[in-house]
């Protein structure tokens, strides 16, 4: 029986505005090599309008794919639990898994670890997957760049995260920017409309820059 390949994926671990999606594509050997010859690679490698192309057949050719957007309000609550977005990363790698995964099929599963440590992300991920009979679970760092199933996983994903994010500057202003805290425009955006976009969703408040532009607001307040 011939081995599946399911390669799984994230985008958007770490800005402070818009979700983190996670994507599975579930391919087979001939595909890997038919993915590899025509250039599909990491997601970070490649151009809008490369990534958008190699999107299109990544669907058509697969066997299946799945994606989980997990929202900032999510990963802000998760947070407060005391639940790291390793953890929350993982319990989303597995409801991919467990959706894929019909069970009838040997499948290796080739994961990008957020982790530092392998065994111990992979053991958590692990304790939530519903059959782990038929599947072989890899985690591994820089997967991405390795193996050309995570690379169409971390395109889906890329993909999924950008017309997310397309979507709420077409709502709050294309001065949104990226939503990362690196972006000048996004610092810019978040500390104007902090106060205005508070109870909208976009924002993840858990996170540093989110209650850096609140410091300063509340001292602008006093003051």
């Amino acid at each position: 029986m011939e081995t599946l390949l399911l390669g799984i994926d994230d985008a958007g671990r770490g800005p402070v505005i818009g979700p983190m999606v996670l994507a599975g594509v579930l391919i087979d050997k001939e595909t890997e090599t038919e993915f590899k010859e025509i250039g599909i690679k990491d997601s970070k490698q490649l151009t809008n309008k490369r990534r958008g192309f190699f999107e299109n057949i990544i669907k058509e050719k697969s066997k299946a794919y799945d994606l989980v957007v997990i929202p900032p309000k999510e990963i802000d609550e998760t947070n407060a639990a005391g639940i790291k977005l390793n953890e929350v990363e993982a319990m989303a790698a597995a409801k991919i898994i467990n959706t894929l995964n019909k069970g009838s099929e040997k499948i290796k599963v080739v994961l990008d670890c957020p982790s530092v440590s392998l065994a111990k992300w992979g053991d958590y991920l692990k304790t939530h997957i519903e059959n782990l009979s038929n599947l072989e679970v890899v985690c591994e760092h820089k997967a991405d760049r390795n193996h050309i199933s995570v690379s169409a996983g971390s395109i889906l994903a890329k993909q999924e995260r950008e017309r997310q994010m397309d979507e709420l500057r077409k709502k709050y202003g294309e001065e949104m920017g990226s939503g990362y805290s690196s972006d000048p425009l996004t610092r810019k955006f978040l500390e104007k409309n902090i106060e205005t976009h508070n109870e909208k969703g976009i924002f993840r408040k858990s996170w540093a820059t989110w209650k850096e532009a609140n410091k300063k607001l509340s001292q602008k307040k006093l003051f």
